[in-house]
């Protein structure tokens, strides 16, 4: 089976490189690449110096359109596996193997890496814990399935969900609509227990209170407009 690792990446020349090599040492089945999502710092410079496989994007589209120009790169070029991987140095490609396992194992149609389950590693900061176990309520209040990290960007898909993605994906804070969206096509997701680390460089773009209530408002409303349609 083919697979293939997105990393979405703005502004991450701190930790692109290690981000990279950690695939390449810890999961050589998986092929990568980088969506360089109109970077300001140097990560574009870095990623071509370094011979990585990258993806330019000529103007910034947020984390949604990076990522989802993974998935439509994923599908056109026949992946039957693709995982988000974030560029900030926060996931482990260790668990890359296991995730793919445990994918065509249960024939699901996404796995989470969560932090929640086992709670080990970095549990991410107080504000934006709150804010994850509120989005954990409200998908299974619409749903009835328990999601115990809807905010992770650890996240595998098969085949069919590399093409729902590639043709349609939410631009802001993707993760819990997109979420939503699946369990409410009837498919399959299931979460399996990761460590994550804290972010080496930058500032996450909900660190404030004020991003954080933005976060939560323009989420809900996703989620809930997703629900009804």
């Amino acid at each position: 089976m083919k697979k293939i690792a997105i990393i979405p990446a703005y502004n991450e020349k701190d930790s692109i490189v290690k981000t990279v090599n950690d695939i390449i040492e810890n999961a050589p089945d998986f092929d990568y690449v980088i969506i360089n999502d109109c970077s300001k710092d140097d990560t574009l410079d870095i990623c071509q110096y370094n011979g990585f496989h990258v993806l330019n994007l000529p103007i910034n589209l947020g984390i949604g359109g990076a990522v989802q120009t993974g998935y439509l790169y994923a599908y056109r070029n026949g992946y039957d596996i693709a995982v988000q991987f974030d560029g900030d140095g926060q996931h482990d490609a260790k668990y890359l193997d296991q995730m793919a396992e445990v994918l065509v194992k249960e024939q699901a149609d996404m796995v989470i890496g969560s932090r929640f389950i086992e709670k080990e590693g970095f549990q991410s900061s107080k504000l934006r814990r709150a804010g994850i176990t509120y989005f954990t309520w409200l998908i299974k209040l619409l749903t009835g399935v328990v999601i115990t990290d809807p905010t992770s960007g650890m996240r595998m898909c098969n085949r069919k969900t590399i093409e729902m993605f590639a043709n349609e994906y939410p631009r802001d804070y993707p993760e819990p609509e997109s979420t939503a969206r699946l369990i409410r096509h009837k498919r399959k997701v299931i979460e399996v227990p990761v460590k994550m680390k804290a972010r080496e460089e930058g500032i996450s773009s909900i660190s404030s209170f004020k991003n954080t209530i933005y976060y939560m408002i323009k989420v809900t409303l996703a989620i809930l407009i997703e629900r009804i349609r």
